[in-house]
């Protein structure tokens, strides 16, 4: 009878190895924020960017100054009852009082996952800001582009402190 040397010709035990995926490249994600019908801005961003980063680009694309509270909400009606998923600042500050997801620790791919997906953007919640937030686009990052970016912007930005006094 031949004998086979120590590990020729037998098979491997244990599970066979999975060939490895290729890392999945960087995405960019275009957002529509829309203040009314007409009114709305696109956004192009990095998929890895937080919810921060996208709050500020919504607010400067429509030349409001970044100095409020906001939030991200599923439920587009009625965003404080009811939404099943929320992504708040409060849920980022040290006596904030929330159980809504973080804004800094959440990105844009993990929220904005597929296009149509939409999400109610409340900004300033003294004065409301009401945008909804819509996912039209995922891409890939074009080399020396700078993100966020506004792709496209229809209609007159509302005035964040408008001047109802006439002074």
């Amino acid at each position: 009878m031949h004998r086979r040397r120590h590990g020729r010709g037998r098979p491997v035990r244990g599970r066979a190895l999975k060939p490895r995926a290729a890392a999945a490249a960087p995405t960019t994600h275009v957002l529509r924020a829309s203040f009314k019908a007409r009114v709305y801005r696109e956004i192009e961003i990095e998929g890895s960017r937080s919810l921060s980063a996208l709050a500020e680009a919504i607010v400067m694309a429509f030349d409001f100054e970044f100095d409020h509270a906001f939030g991200y909400y599923s439920n587009v009606k009625d965003p404080h009852r009811g939404s099943s998923e929320r992504y708040e600042l409060f849920a980022d500050m040290e006596d904030g009082d929330s159980d809504a997801g973080s804004v800094e620790q959440t990105t844009v791919a993990q929220v904005f996952d597929v296009p149509g997906k939409k999400m109610l953007f409340v900004f300033d919640y003294g004065d409301d800001w009401r945008f909804l937030i819509e996912a039209k686009a995922k891409g890939e990052i074009a080399p020396r582009t700078r993100y966020p970016r506004l792709v496209a912007s229809v209609g007159k930005a509302p005035e964040q402190y408008p001047d109802y006094d006439g002074d």
